[in-house]
């Protein structure tokens, strides 16, 4: 059975429901003002870290591949962690899930887009390294999502991947 599918004998089924406490209006407008704002933090910190990437001799390839996806997702790994500690598996791994897929279908396209656009093409060529570390990450995250069941170790296999990955980025690019 899939993972967000629940018995009715679950003992999360019983919990309370959370009503929402904003409306429509209030929400959109907090969503603006935030996308507002993370442009320009992100704009702060894109320019902050180009002198210390050279100073420090760390790839740039690092850096866009390790380091700004970690600090970038901070408010999604933030609510998976809580959603988790709350016991509530399912909806952690779909934050988790649901922002990879955003991703890939969503803002990627958009980039190659905008890129033609402002003559700053972005071509989706990849090293071998890539391709691998993408192919791996895939293959373990179906195998984690797939059982419908988490447990520390299978958290463990996640971050030894990531880490496996980012020391192979760090020494490799």
């Amino acid at each position: 059975m899939f993972f967000f599918l629940r018995s009715p004998e679950s003992p999360v089924a019983h919990q309370a429901e959370e009503h929402a406490e904003w409306g429509w209006r209030t929400s959109l407008m907090i969503l603006f003002v935030s996308a507002a704002a993370l442009t320009a933090v992100s704009e702060v910190l894109v320019h902050t870290l180009e002198p210390a990437v050279e100073g420090l001799g760390v790839s740039r390839l690092f850096v866009g591949i390790i380091l700004i996806p970690l600090i970038g997702n901070l408010a999604e790994h933030v609510v998976g962690i809580t959603l988790a500690y709350k016991n509530k598996m399912d909806f952690s791994l779909l934050t988790s899930l649901g922002s990879a897929t955003q991703i890939a279908l969503f803002a990627v396209p958009v980039l190659v887009f905008f890129g033609l656009l402002v003559g700053n093409p972005l071509t989706l060529v990849f090293t071998p390294l890539e391709v691998v570390g993408v192919a791996v990450s895939v293959m373990i995250t179906s195998y984690i999502a797939l059982d419908g069941r988490s447990n520390w170790v299978e958290g463990l296999q996640l971050t030894s991947v990531y880490i496996i990955l980012g020391l192979a980025f760090f020494f490799l690019t």
